[in-house]
């Protein structure tokens, strides 16, 4: 008969022989794990600007919760719709490997989770470290549902850079004392441009320079001789930003989750969609004062915009008590930093041209060599006739604001295009024949044609599985010239090269930066002029392209691409879950 384990007295010795074999294990081998969250989404009443509204939360919180995983982790995040909009979620920048189901945005790659049902997301984090984000991806609900996504390495991998003492997420974004909803919708009604925001924000706080709002504000307490982190991200539905805080220099280290060789500057430029992290060395002893942190817009296009400033503050903990008794923090001198200007294109082109990717051994830059497909995408805005019968519109000479990729004002489907192309059903949703360069050719940044109209549908490109593709997006001067941040879902691309006028085929592909180009998912076109992307089509789906300015993105200008499957059983969509949301 046997001895009972618990008895033996090998045993003691048998579990402490096993305890030291588990902590010899490599600690990555035991770091991948499934991460729950639940996203409730709920109306939540919140003061800004002595105004009090009603706004679509997650968890009744604004900004949302932050997402915590680390590189190889799978989320599981259940999202319940408790209010009367459709909604969707995007975890912008996530690669989504054979998940597409998991990308969300709506009628792309799913139906809208609908009043009083739910839908789990499902996906894993491979191969990604650093600053994402969550947001909403239907009309304009990402004006208060948004949060930041952290990607921390596999467990006993150290950042490139030094250890920070802590890490804190700073979340730009805009505030309405309207309904932003009503704000899209009469500009859709109108042909006109929307009602501007009355406010930007740092972590869903205005600050001291707007009106009733001296107690709303970020407020970061740093003490004396540190390196803190900061993930910042730009949720703002129109606006890219100038970020820069008094008298301390931001090293950045990182953009979109990939990091960069880190270089030091007095400010950043960051669009919508983009992250970037700075590292952030605090002086060495207490400065007897405290700093603005301001962000502004930075402005190119000829519309209105919001032209305000956000600022939180910089505090440094008191070295003693006795310091802190006889100099209250209020009687410290406040340092204000200086912003470029408003439309200050050399600081933003300088600024974007520091960005290069680590490119070593440990973090390579697989920037494709050769090219299979070459597109030339035109983006830029355009006019559709007024569709309201003698009447005129509030657009350009009675006309309705539109924007396009190639002159096609994308058209969304009613069907989720995903959906279409997995089932055999894309006849009846889409067409194969986006065009892969402008139809009429035209001087794109020289005077406009006298022709504005854009053509509508719903046309996407097929691209077989590997295909290494190079796209090149040229800024117009139609309606005015205007950069235009571009997102690409499901995948990083490598930013060769940029410039301003016509990109010249024959002249700059001899400039183009093949060896460290910075890596992102969000680029900034030029105003007035081009950007040139290369990316590998090795994820299988239909893959968003859009402008993230959302007033664009409501006007048109987006497009999807469909990338095949490959022959390899792990070169395959996986199937939709079984909770996927209907239409």
């Amino acid at each position: 008969m046997g001895v009972p384990l618990l008895s033996s007295p090998a045993f003691p010795t048998l579990f402490l022989f096993s305890l030291i074999a588990l902590c010899l294990i490599p600690q990555h081998a035991l770091a991948s794990i499934t991460r729950h969250y639940k996203f409730e989404i709920k109306q939540q009443n919140v003061t800004r600007l002595c105004h009090t509204k009603s706004i679509v939360t997650v968890n009744g919180q604004f900004p949302g919760p932050r997402i915590v995983a680390r590189e190889g982790d799978r989320l599981l995040i259940k999202v319940v719709n408790h209010v009367q909009h459709n909604v969707s979620i995007h975890w912008h920048g996530v690669r989504q490997l054979r998940t597409g189901w998991a990308d969300g945005p709506a009628y792309v790659t799913q139906c809208p989770i609908q009043t009083g049902n739910s839908y789990v997301y499902n996906f894993t984090i491979v191969g990604q470290t650093g600053t994402l984000w969550w947001h909403a991806h239907i009309s304009w609900l990402r004006s208060t549902l948004y949060g930041p996504l952290v990607i921390l390495p596999k467990l006993g991998v150290p950042y490139p850079f030094t250890k920070p003492y802590t890490e804190v997420p700073i979340i730009f974004g805009e505030w309405w004392n309207a309904d932003p909803e009503a704000v899209i919708n009469q500009a859709l009604q109108t042909g006109g441009g929307p009602n501007v925001s009355d406010a930007y924000t740092f972590n869903g706080l205005p600050g001291p320079l707007y009106n009733c709002s001296a107690k709303d504000a970020f407020k970061l307490k740093v003490k004396s001789g540190k390196t803190y982190l900061l993930r910042l991200i730009n949720a703002a539905l129109n606006d890219e930003l100038f970020f820069s805080i008094a008298n301390h220099t931001l090293k950045v280290v990182e953009a979109d989750a990939v990091y960069v060789k880190p270089f030091e500057t007095d400010t950043i430029l960051i669009t919508p969609g983009q992250t970037t992290n700075v590292l952030l060395k605090t002086k060495p002893h207490f400065p007897n004062a405290t700093f603005f942190m301001t962000a502004r817009p930075y402005v190119t296009g000829l519309g209105t915009f919001d032209n305000s400033t956000v600022a939180g503050i910089l505090e440094y903990e008191s070295p003693s008590k006795t310091l802190h008794s006889t100099l209250p923090m209020k009687k410290l001198p406040l340092f204000k930093p200086i912003l470029p200007a408003l439309n200050d294109t050399s600081f933003a082109t300088k600024f974007s041209n520091k960005l290069r990717s680590l490119a070593n051994a440990q973090f390579p830059a697989n920037v494709p060599q050769k090219v299979d497909k070459h597109f030339f995408f035109t983006v830029g805005l355009g006019t559709n006739p007024c569709n309201k019968h003698n009447q005129t519109c509030q657009g350009p000479n009675g006309t309705m604001f539109a924007a396009s990729v190639n002159n096609v004002s994308f058209v969304m489907p009613t069907t989720a295009l995903l959906q279409a192309h997995f089932s055999g059903q894309s006849n009846r949703v889409y067409s194969s024949n986006f065009p892969i360069s402008p139809v009429i050719p035209f001087n794109y940044t020289g005077t406009p044609p006298n022709n504005t109209m854009v053509s509508n549908g719903t046309k996407l490109v097929v691209l077989p599985f590997n295909t290494s593709v190079e796209l090149i997006m040229q800024d117009t001067s139609i309606l005015g010239a205007e950069s235009h941040p571009l997102h690409l879902h499901g995948y990083n691309f490598f930013v060769i090269g940029q410039g301003f006028g016509n990109f010249d085929q024959n002249k700059d592909p001899a400039n183009f930066n093949l060896v460290d180009p910075v890596e992102r998912n969000t680029v900034g076109v030029p105003s007035g002029g081009w950007v040139a992307i290369r990316f590998l089509a090795d994820n299988p789906g239909v893959w968003f392209m859009h402008c993230h300015l959302e007033i664009h993105t409501s006007w048109g200008l987006k497009m999807a691409w469909v990338v095949l499957d490959g022959k390899l059983p792990n070169q395959k969509l996986l199937p939709p879950p079984a909770d996927l949301p209907t239409c």
